[in-house]
C-alpha cells in the first residue's frame, strides 16, 4: 500500500502513523472526487462520495485506530484488538 515509498519520496514526518497518513492522503487525492468534482479529501470524506475508493475508507479506518492507539496507553500492554 504504501505507494510514497515506491516513488522514493521519504516523509518528513517521521511519526507512527505518518504512512498510512499519507497513503491516504494520496488516495483521496487520486480519487475523483478531488480530481473531477474539485472538492477537498476532507470533504470527500465527510460526504462519504462513492466516487472515492473504498480503499480510502478502510485506510482512513486504519489511520484513525492507529491514532486511537497512541493515546490508549492500555493498548501498549494489551495489544491490538482480536489477537
Amino acid at each position: 500500500m504504501m505507494r510514497f515509498e515506491e516513488e522514493g519520496e521519504t516523509l518528513k514526518d517521521k511519526s507512527r502513523c505518518a504512512n498510512i497518513r499519507a497513503d491516504l492522503k494520496i488516495c483521496l487525492l487520486e480519487s475523483d472526487c478531488c480530481k473531477i468534482y474539485k472538492r477537498t479529501p476532507k470533504e470527500c470524506l465527510k460526504l462519504r462520495d462513492s466516487t472515492v475508493p473504498d480503499e480510502c475508507f478502510a485506510l482512513q479506518r486504519t489511520f484513525f485506530e492507529c491514532k486511537h492507539s497512541t493515546i490508549d496507553g492500555r493498548r501498549r500492554f494489551r495489544g491490538p484488538r482480536g489477537y
